[in-house]
């Protein structure tokens, strides 16, 4: 049944040598790796224009030298990475560059910040995705929360079927989008040329109104809450090996039209705010409001701009899904995350990256209750950290290899890095209220990286077989004792006790007994001794109806005795396996209690022997 559940819900399994066909050409990669940072368009210049309301309208007029400056800072990040793709091809992208030139404590702060950035990313586009849906439909604003939990799980869903299948689907919703927003500032800026769009912006006197109080706090504020339209720019450098060969070329591409689409959409919208006046009421978006200035009027084409608003919104989180499992693969290919991360799954995607991800993005909807002005500021800070850290990784790379150009590219990244380190400084002192949970969570996730990767060196240390350890300690035994630990006499003990007798020189079946059935042990004990005559059997009587304690004691006497014989010592716990596996929920758990019990003993071996029943 789950099989067939798996099949119709993911699709059917891929042979490994069917990667290739999973990889992607630049116009599917684009559709898979733009959604998070298309859709930040729709909210990006809002959060300038709100930031700057705290000075009064005429300080609107500051949105355009912000954007001016966010643009910069686009501009330097792209360039940014199209150095990182190229130097570091194998993906990583910020945890790669911040490993290599800071130290991996420094990377591993750009990676677990990206992580969680990814899962914000999720939880922000579908919380966003719902408010876009409940603002049309009242009636199901009560179930937001679940709403957007099922967006999750759906692109979950989506995604485990492989990347060809999800950027298919995200080719749709994207370039309606991208083809909405042309179509949209094309007009716009036609009929502002024919003079049928009335010019609204604060006159020179507004502007220098004595009444208008612009502080350089309130600048930076606006200019940190507008830099959020540059999420998810990083995701292709963490994805570079699924593109098509040449992937570093192909990325590098992909990238720079990402960004050219991205600056002219923010530069545009942001333009058409300035020139319209648009003011944020709290009831229309900045976005809506000038699509029914451009448009003339909430007719069929706003409409339809809405549709593709809403669409981009709601797989705007799948960057994050894209993302997020390739720098996990990353991580644990560094022994900092479990090896889990590396498995590929049936449609040859990291299927476990993609079950964490959507996990840890459900887990921060129910924290945040779905609010998405909760999530945003500590969304934002989960950028521009590992932005900041990748950026002067690459000053320290240039550094170091001074090839051609190199004085160049390190001026380009240090002003990026620069405009990077000034915005993660203005989100901890100006949003402190929402980003103060990531001094909290770093470290945690610091602590736990740390762990994992002590626990994989302790393990290879110990497994490994080096010219100086090549001589291992090897054990010949004179014979080997078996331990049957079995209740009543059926088909599995009989069954158990052959395959015991096949490899064991010394068979012993091991029954406990309590007091609340004196005549049913002595049954078993005459049922035992008619199937297996001069096997030796073992009763051994628990006042307090423990299986495990009085089992232990036994097994440690028996343990003594193999060791001075210089036997080895099994104990084989036969279990009965049903035929549907919903079944096993309405059977004791003993067996799994006594292997447990006995797992970290190694003076004996648990060996567990399943019978199968048919019906």
């Amino acid at each position: 049944m789950w099989k067939y559940v798996k099949k119709v819900l993911i699709g059917k399994p891929l042979k490994t040598n069917n990667t290739g066909s999973q990889s992607l050409n630049i116009f599917k990669a684009l559709a898979l790796l733009s959604s998070d940072a298309l859709s930040s368009v729709a909210y990006g210049t809002e959060m300038i224009t709100t930031a700057l309301l705290a000075g009064g309208a005429a300080a609107l007029w500051l949105q355009l030298p912000i954007a001016g400056l966010v643009l910069i800072l686009l501009v330097a990040i792209a360039l940014s990475y199209v150095m990182i793709i190229r130097a570091y091809p194998s993906g990583g992208g910020a945890y790669a560059v911040a490993s290599q030139n800071w130290g991996h404590w420094i990377g591993l702060v750009a990676g677990g910040s990206l992580l969680v950035d990814y899962m914000l990313t999720v939880a922000v586009s579908a919380a966003s995705a719902t408010d876009a849906i409940s603002s049309a439909i009242p009636e199901i604003h009560n179930f937001s929360l679940l709403i957007s939990i099922a967006i999750v799980i759906l692109l979950m869903l989506m995604n485990l079927r492989g990347l060809r299948e999800s950027a298919n689907f995200l080719m749709v919703p994207v370039y309606f989008f991208v083809a909405a927003m042309i179509v949209m500032l094309l007009i716009g800026f036609v009929r502002l040329g024919l003079g049928q769009i009335a010019y609204h912006a604060p006159t020179l006197a507004e502007k220098i109104s004595p009444t208008m109080t612009i502080g350089f706090l309130l600048f930076m504020k606006a200019f940190s809450s507008g830099s959020s339209s540059l999420t998810g720019v990083e995701a292709i450098s963490n994805s570079v090996p699924n593109f098509n060969k040449p992937k570093e070329r192909n990325a590098s591409k992909t990238l720079l039209i990402l960004v050219f689409i991205l600056g002219f959409f923010f530069g545009s919208i942001t333009f058409f705010s300035y020139y319209l006046g648009i003011v944020p009421n709290g009831q229309t978006t900045v976005m809506a409001q000038i699509a029914d200035a451009i448009f003339g009027g909430t007719g069929i084409a706003f409409y339809v701009f809405q549709l593709a608003t809403a669409l981009i919104l709601t797989v705007a989180a799948n960057t994050g899904f894209s993302a997020f499992p390739m720098l996990a693969y990353n991580m644990a290919n560094d022994k900092f995350m479990p090896h889990l991360f590396k498995d590929k799954g049936d449609r040859l995607g990291y299927s476990n990256g993609i079950v964490s991800l959507s996990i840890g993005a459900i887990a921060l909807l129910l924290v945040f209750d779905g609010k998405v002005e909760a999530l945003i500021p500590l969304y934002a800070v989960g950028v521009f950290v590992p932005f900041t850290l990748s950026q002067s990784g690459m000053i320290i790379h240039w550094w170091r290899e001074r090839g051609s150009f190199w004085i160049f590219k390190t001026l380009i990244n240090f002003i990026g890095a620069l405009i990077s380190l000034v915005l993660v400084v203005s989100m901890f002192t100006l949003h402190f209220s929402g980003v103060w949970p990531y001094l909290i969570i770093m470290p945690l996730l610091l602590r736990l990286f740390h762990g994992v990767h002590s626990h994989y060196v302790s393990i290879a240390k110990q497994l490994k077989l080096t010219p100086a350890k090549a001589r291992v300690h090897r054990h010949d035994y004179d014979g080997a004792m078996v331990i049957v630990f079995m209740g009543n006499v059926t088909r599995v003990t009989i069954s158990a006790m052959d395959y015991a007798r096949s490899i064991g020189d010394e068979v012993i079946g091991m029954h406990v007994s309590f007091d609340t059935d004196i005549k049913r042990e002595r049954k078993t004990a005459k049922e035992f001794e008619k199937y297996f005559p001069g096997i030796r059997y073992v009763d051994i009587h628990s006042s307090y109806r423990s299986v495990i304690v009085p089992a232990r004691e036994f097994i440690d006497s028996m343990s003594k005795q193999a060791t001075k014989r210089n036997w080895s010592l099994t104990v084989m716990v036969p279990q009965f396996v049903p035929k549907h596996w919903w079944q096993n929920a309405m059977h004791n758990q003993t067996a799994f209690r006594l292997r447990n019990a006995f797992v970290s003993r190694d003076d004996i071996t648990i060996s567990s022997y399943y019978y199968h029943l048919r019906d």
